[in-house]
């Protein structure tokens, strides 16, 4: 299992009228004032409204968060605004099952730790 590190989520209401990638990148670049080389990747989960913001190390997540309070806005093209709750992830792990490995692939060649036996989770 794995754990999220030095990532923020940038979670949109839900209300608010879609939008478009080019667009939250936008959003994230003028809001955040973030440079390349800080930002490991950017992660757009549409159907749940979260951005993810893996940083290269937690001194800029940290700065982020209090510079925004853990809120931020959205002006949509039309001029709809839209409340972003922005907040740090990582709390919790997260289990990944895998199905229907060959029995030939041995458990030293999956990644990560494997817990209880094959086909058990």
């Amino acid at each position: 299992m794995s754990e999220r590190q030095n990532s923020l989520v940038c979670a949109f209401d839900q209300q608010s009228s879609p939008t478009t990638a080019y667009d939250i990148h936008e959003w994230i670049h003028d809001t955040t004032c973030l440079r390349n080389d800080k930002v490991a990747m950017i992660q757009i989960d549409g159907p749940r409204r979260h951005v993810y913001i893996k940083f290269r190390d937690a001194t800029r997540m940290q700065e982020l968060l209090t510079l925004t309070k853990g809120q931020g806005e959205f002006r949509h093209t039309k001029g709809e605004i839209s409340k972003v709750r922005i907040e740090a992830v990582g709390l919790g792990m997260r289990r990944v099952r895998t199905a229907n490995l060959l029995p030939e692939v041995g458990s030293e060649s999956v990644p990560g730790q494997i817990w209880g036996s094959r086909g058990q989770t």
